[in-house]
């Protein structure tokens, strides 16, 4: 029998297999068997199977694949109690059910993708329902990413997955005629995907390089699958222009250093050439759009040899042009924040108090607002706007930069209560 201590390691192992592999488990059960709902159920049963299975022999030599091989029994035996399923068990039953291939581990992601942003469904429940079951973000994590509201999120989830059952929408990527009316919310998917992996929103971690990996895999294939979709290759390219210079934004113990503190030696240099060179196949389409905007914006940031040289006119022009493609409200506080280095500060920051009502609630709003204050020499409001950016953010790392910034301006400490 394991003993406490080893029932504990094993717990805390299979809550990294389930971190790292439970999303495309449910991709490939859900293609598998055309049943996204039925799909999760068979998958949170194999993980209540793992746990009780692996406290007793240990973790196996493939957890992914025992877990999805477990999903696909449970899925039978939920179809075989199911009598209203019957044709679909007919179909499934003389199918053999074979351990998955290790190197397949994404293939159904991209079926899944689509399926989860069919028009029928809407485009919120589709980013909702899409980081849910294909990127496996938690209800609180896709909240975070779309600045919305726990069971806002949990409701369009649950109307998503009955959309897909009432409408019989298939589990597969789109005939090319189709590709029109779903490619820039998956894009859109993918590219929030990186971004909580980038920096979480919700968890003990301050980034999740699984899920920033997973987000470039999808970025990289929809590039390959589509290499005539000019904001396939934008999204791509933006993707790879910011990872390019991962290893200068965290310190060997894990703190953030912000974009004018980084050693640009450490850039990827050819990371960053490739970025630019996809950058450039995209315009030569002549399909301009928000992604391949953002990934200039990133090139000029990469091409720069230090913060202060900077094309910041530039930006802000590409910025100007990316308003009438994305005209949210955290495309008008970037476009702020580069118009800072262009502008006097005190317009810059009259910008950001205009989007203060739609971002009420959002960090980075106020942490702009605080450096930017400091700029004009109000301390006193700087530290109460970080004070508030340090109160909206579950990001260690963020919260820790906040109050190195906090203690400056107060002279005080500020701890991690």
């Amino acid at each position: 029998m394991t003993d406490s201590t080893g029932s504990a390691s094993t717990d805390q192992e299979l809550a990294a297999v389930v971190r790292r592999e439970v999303a495309r488990i449910v991709s490939a059960t859900a293609r598998w068997c055309g049943d996204l709902a039925l799909a999760e159920d068979a998958v949170a049963d194999a993980v209540v199977e793992a746990l009780a299975a692996w406290r007793r022999t240990g973790l196996p030599p493939r957890p992914g694949g025992w877990l999805q091989l477990a999903a696909r029994r449970n899925a039978l035996d939920r179809l075989r109690r199911d009598q209203r399923q019957q044709d679909k068990l007919a179909l499934l039953e003389p199918l053999p059910i074979a351990e998955p291939d290790a190197t397949d581990d994404h293939q159904d992601d991209l079926a899944l993708l689509f399926a989860c942003c069919h028009p029928a469904i809407g485009r919120p429940a589709q980013l909702a329902l899409t980081l849910r079951a294909v990127i496996g973000l938690t209800t609180s994590e896709i909240a975070r990413a779309l600045l919305s509201q726990d069971t806002a999120i949990a409701q369009r989830i649950t109307r998503a997955k009955k959309k897909i059952v009432a409408n019989g929408i298939r589990l597969a990527v789109p005939a090319p005629s189709a590709l029109a009316d779903r490619l820039d919310e998956v894009l859109t998917v993918v590219y929030l995907a990186y971004n909580e992996g980038h920096l979480t929103t919700a968890g003990a971690q301050s980034r999740r390089r699984d899920l920033a990996d997973d987000a470039q895999w999808l970025a990289d294939a929809l590039a390959a699958r589509f290499p005539d979709e000019a904001e396939a290759l934008g999204l791509q390219a933006l993707l790879v222009l910011l990872r390019a210079r991962d290893h200068a934004r965290w310190t060997p113990d894990g703190a953030l250093v912000r974009l004018e503190d980084q050693d640009r030696s450490l850039w990827d240099r050819g990371e960053i050439e490739r970025g630019i060179a996809i950058v450039e196949r995209a315009g030569a389409l002549r399909r301009p759009g928000r992604f391949q905007l953002q990934a200039a914006i990133a090139a000029l940031h990469a091409e720069a040899p230090s913060y202060a040289s900077t094309d910041w006119f530039q930006i802000v022009t590409l910025y100007d042009m990316l308003r009438t493609y994305d005209p949210s409200p955290v495309v008008q506080l970037n476009r702020a924040v580069a118009a800072a280095h262009v502008l006097p500060v005190d317009a810059a920051l009259a910008d950001v108090d205009a989007l203060a009502a739609d971002l009420a609630d959002y960090s980075y709003l106020h942490s702009v607002r605080a450096h930017l204050l400091r700029q004009l020499g109000r301390d006193a409001e700087a530290v109460a706007a970080d004070l508030r950016a340090r109160s909206l953010t579950q990001n260690p790392a963020e919260r820790a930069l906040l109050a190195e910034r906090i203690a400056a301006g107060s002279g005080e400490s500020v701890g991690d209560d």
